[in-house]
């Protein structure tokens, strides 16, 4: 089998690794064990966790056991890591009862059947600490020198708020956690964000100091989108994987709304298709890139929310937007339906019109008042006059823009109010 860490570096997913080649032989000799902490502040997890997500997928695929350490107890106070501010310190019950969230979405990506992989809450040995014995046992293995030195405490240590004795815990906390892991499951090798490695070298460190054992880390890059955005941020906030906070149809138009460039980048980090068809996307453009964004955003969101809610978003998007063959050659291995007749989906409100009633034309406000995506004319004057009105994809300039048989597009015509209200008109002879 491939060493995981050639599966990982190929896909786009390792910034630094620690001790190169005795990590890749470490990787090479047995099943390990991994691990990558999650933070419990809210009750659902978003697009920007899922290259730790999707990492700890691919370490399991390739033979080793995960474990997903939800920070019940870190949680209680905050990581400093990449923050300019303190972070809200949250009660002891908000964070049992994102816990409960986290654990069921990481379930989709992870098989934690039979002991194939461990979810574990570091609640379970921190709350139970004795400060003293803690001091004497653990702290004292630590260099206050050294930590300040670390990126996660000089941003903060320079910011204007400064950096609490609470979060200066942090570091120590999540070290401990390594040496927790390491004596109870043999765990010798960590992995998260860029903004962990100073964390993830103080439990190495550690582990060193106190059992004399040898552990190794991992970090990933922070991935932005081509145009610079942090993964994941939208003009209307986070991108979540709980389908209360997105939902699938949403999700799917996330990833269909993919910036070209960015087409086989995230193919190769947020679905498991094979890296050689991937790759041969490289000379796509035009529909040919679309068909692919829309494979990108079936597989993500199969993974995501499972198979009966990726197929009803892509019916969805395929009634609204029109139906598209995809090619068999293009991305072989996805389970997405290559040919799709939407001719009877009902999920979009829709009725028959004839083709006559558009000769002369029908203003668009008076339009989308008779169908039903606005309250009255005067209300779907509004929607126009503020940009939210639109046909066949095309955003209205003026409220009183004529409708024709122009605009009729595989005898239909999409009419669509703001961001979700979808209306169709079927042509008639």
């Amino acid at each position: 089998m491939e060493n995981v860490l050639d599966v990982l570096k190929a896909r786009g997913f390792i910034e630094q690794t620690t001790h190169d080649d005795a990590l890749r032989d470490y990787l090479d000799s047995k099943q390990v064990t991994c691990y990558i902490g999650f933070d419990p502040t809210a009750s659902s997890l978003h697009v920007g966790s899922l290259v730790p997500i999707m990492s700890l997928a691919h370490m399991q695929r390739n033979g080793h056991r995960p474990i997903a350490l939800v920070g019940g107890g870190t949680g209680l106070v905050g990581d400093p890591s990449g923050k300019t501010e303190m972070r809200k310190i949250i009660t002891v019950e908000d964070v049992a009862a994102n816990v409960v969230g986290l654990k069921n979405q990481l379930s989709r990506f992870i098989d934690f059947s039979d002991n194939n992989a461990i979810m574990v809450n570091n609640a379970d040995w921190l709350t139970k600490l004795e400060y003293i014995p803690f001091l004497r046992d653990i702290g004292r293995h630590f260099s206050v020198n050294r930590m300040v030195k670390a990126e996660s405490y000089k941003m903060r240590l320079d910011s204007e708020e400064g950096l609490s004795f609470i979060e200066f815990n942090y570091m120590v906390l999540q070290a401990y956690d390594f040496l927790e892991l390491r004596k109870g499951y043999d765990c010798r090798l960590q992995m998260g964000g860029s903004d962990q490695w100073g964390n993830i070298v103080a439990g190495i460190d550690l582990i060193r100091r106190v059992e004399g054992q040898s552990a190794f880390g991992i970090t990933f890059p922070l991935i932005t989108t081509a145009s610079g955005a942090k993964m994941g941020k939208t003009a209307v906030g986070a991108v979540w994987l709980d389908p209360d906070r997105t939902s699938p149809y949403d999700y799917f138009q996330f990833w269909v709304n993919t910036d070209d460039r960015d087409v086989m980048r995230f193919l190769a980090l947020f679905t498991f298709l094979p890296l050689d068809e991937i790759r041969s996307l490289a000379t796509l453009e035009g529909s040919d890139l679309n068909a692919a964004k829309s494979i990108l955003a079936f597989e993500a969101t199969r993974l995501a929310h499972g198979d009966e809610e990726a197929l009803k978003a892509y019916q969805s998007a395929s009634s609204m937007f029109g139906s598209r063959r995809l090619p068999d050659a293009l991305l072989p291995s996805s389970q997405i339906p290559r040919a799709q007749d939407t001719s009877d989906d009902e999920t979009v409100p829709q009725l028959e019109m004839r083709v006559e009633e558009f000769k002369d034309g029908i203003p668009c406000f008076k339009l989308f008042h008779a169908v039903g995506l606005a309250d009255s004319s005067g209300a779907a004057r509004r929607l126009i006059q503020q940009g939210g009105g639109y046909v066949n994809g095309r955003r209205l300039e003026r409220f009183d823009e004529m409708v024709t048989v122009k605009d009729i597009d595989d005898r239909q015509i999409l009419l669509r109010a703001g961001k979700k209200h979808f209306f169709k008109i079927r042509i008639i002879s």
